[in-house]
């Protein structure tokens, strides 16, 4: 039976590997998602984390409408591998005008075209090769988050001249361009901390800036 899905709930379309582990994780965070596939075994086994899973044999307005697709805040076209069904199915969810449309992208030319049409686009498996490489080029680097603009966010382990040192004489923000934005310690994350804040070792620290900045202040910290 057809449900009318409110704005917070989100839409999956594809699942394979990404798209089965984007409706997990919805899940899991107790979102309301519906789960599209042609396959039905693939259907089947994400059945267990949402009770709106569908086969749709083929991905047209028809289809996507009795499903309820269009009445989601977000839906998410996981299908990158078939470039065309991928591309026609993120116009079609531009055009029933659901606010916010992801499209999983295969290639450079690909994610072009889907942002053309008005989606967001992701590179799941760039994405992922960037975060690896940068953990085996940087032993220090814990996690981050690309932003736009070569800004990110990134998790650092306090070493080397940073620990006994304070944040004011530290001069992160003027020497760097770095702004600190939350500090880790003993398992207990603080975002409001004083400028004399004394950085002792096992201190993990969150940071945001340019990409350049930010290798610049983690190669300083690690010099003794």
């Amino acid at each position: 039976m057809k449900k009318n899905f409110s704005q917070a709930s989100y839409g999956v379309i594809g699942l394979g590997r990404f798209g089965s582990a984007l409706v997990k994780t919805l899940a899991q965070a107790g979102k309301e998602v519906i789960a599209v596939d042609k396959d039905e075994q693939k259907v089947k086994a994400i059945r267990p984390y949402t009770d709106f899973a569908f086969v749709a044999d083929e991905l047209n307005r028809d289809t996507l409408e009795s499903i309820g697709i269009q009445n989601c805040g977000t839906v998410a076209v996981c299908i990158g591998e078939k470039m065309d069904v991928s591309i026609l199915t993120t116009m079609l969810a531009v055009k029933m005008g659901i606010p916010h449309v992801i499209s999983k992208a295969a290639s450079s030319e690909h994610g072009e075209v889907l942002k053309r049409l008005g989606a967001d686009v992701v590179y799941p498996e760039s994405d992922m090769a960037v975060r690896i490489g940068k953990r085996l080029i940087s032993d220090n680097l814990l996690d981050y988050i690309s932003l736009d603009d070569g800004v990110e966010v990134r998790r650092i382990q306090a070493e080397g001249k940073l620990i006994g040192a304070t944040i004011r004489s530290t001069e992160v923000r003027k020497k760097y361009g770095v702004n600190i934005i939350a500090i880790e310690r003993n398992h207990r994350t603080d975002v409001e901390f004083s400028p004399d804040y004394e950085f002792a070792k096992g201190d993990i620290i969150a940071v945001i800036g340019k990409v350049s900045n930010i290798d610049s202040f983690e190669k300083d910290i690690s010099n003794e």
